[in-house]
């Protein structure tokens, strides 16, 4: 092909070296050449044509801009705002790592302090725990007296007999109770979370600090629900939170008159949640202490550390339940643990 721009490019040069003075017999202008070959891009496509089978220099027309071309600020912006992107989604990810690794910590660390309190509070149950075995033990100790010296007669009545062995066996069935109960209170186990009755969990903290009632000269009366309440919780950090209760409702009193120590224990189905409310004949609470008694270290006893109640609250709050304190207008101080029920 001959290119008409380069050809009207030469005639114009020639024309205006004419108008300039020369003569026109005097120029001499190269032969006009063939251009390079040229294609149309269009067609290209149509044909589905390689560019590179092209021959060298080939030229091509009418060439479609791309994308890049077109929008190249736009795919910067956009490209740029999914790296952004992508690196805050990774950020929050190693974020959430961190936090879910920082709750196990902390919930293995809540474990171990709850666990060094249940060990504190069971150096209170001594006395609780040794009036509750012997009372077995000398159950025992005296029926089998009584059979050795049924035997030694010649003559023993086989069905008295029977009676003291069954006595026996339930004597002792109560000494292993009270063992399997505070083993089960002072084992390291890891937050077992399973179907309960609440009802139950009550029941056992009571029937665990008797001894400690009788030896403080307190009377526990208990009012539990008459419906099962099932929960979802670990029943012995429940029991650990009512046993912490139910032990500072004895200090509170430790104070006034003997027929004046009593504690009321109540559980009640209220709707969709079970509640157990703990109240003592104490002084109460002091106005100003009642937004405090939760917090770590807070203690208005002399030897207290001040961790019972917030280990208390933390494990309620683990079980999604909620753990508050009031006075009473008769006067003593009045503690509600409530759990949403199974």
């Amino acid at each position: 092909m001959h290119s008409a721009l380069a050809g009207s490019k030469r005639a114009a040069a020639v024309a205006m070296r004419i108008l300039g003075g020369e003569k026109p017999g005097d120029i001499k202008m190269p032969s006009s050449n063939f251009g390079p070959p040229r294609y149309d891009w269009r067609q290209l496509q149509r044909w589905k044509i390689s560019e590179r089978v092209l021959p060298p220099g080939s030229q091509i027309d009418f060439r479609e801009p791309t994308a890049w071309q077109v929008y190249r600020w736009q795919i910067l912006l956009v490209g740029s705002a999914l790296v952004f992107q992508a690196l805050l989604i990774t950020l929050l990810l190693h974020e959430r790592g961190r936090r879910q690794h920082a709750e196990v910590q902390s919930r293995q660390r809540m474990s171990e302090l709850a666990r060094v309190n249940r060990f504190s509070t069971a150096g209170e149950l001594t006395a609780s725990i040794a009036h509750e075995i012997n009372q077995p033990l000398g159950a025992i100790r005296v029926n089998a007296e009584t059979m050795e010296l049924m035997v030694k007669s010649g003559a023993p009545d086989i069905d008295e007999v029977r009676e003291i062995v069954a006595d026996i066996r339930r004597d002792e069935e109560r000494a292993s109770n009270v063992i399997l109960r505070l083993r089960s209170l002072l084992k390291k186990t890891p937050i077992e979370v399973r179907d309960i009755d609440f009802n139950e969990v009550v029941r056992e903290t009571i029937d665990l600090l008797s001894g400690l009632a009788i030896g403080r000269q307190v009377e526990v009366r208990s009012a539990l629900s008459t419906v099962p309440l099932p929960v979802k919780g670990d029943p012995i950090q429940l029991q650990q939170v009512i046993l912490n209760l139910i032990v500072n409702a004895m200090d509170a009193m430790s104070d006034l008159p003997v027929a004046e120590r009593r504690i009321n224990i109540r559980t009640v189905r209220d709707n969709e949640v079970a509640e157990v409310s703990i109240a003592d004949q104490g002084p109460g609470i002091a106005p100003d202490h009642l937004r405090q008694v939760f917090e770590p270290l807070f203690t208005t006893k002399t030897e207290g550390m001040g961790m019972g109640l917030s280990i208390a609250r933390t494990i309620v709050e683990a079980h999604g339940g909620r753990l508050s304190a009031e006075n009473q207008t008769a006067g003593g101080a009045l503690f509600r643990l409530s759990l949403p029920l199974a």
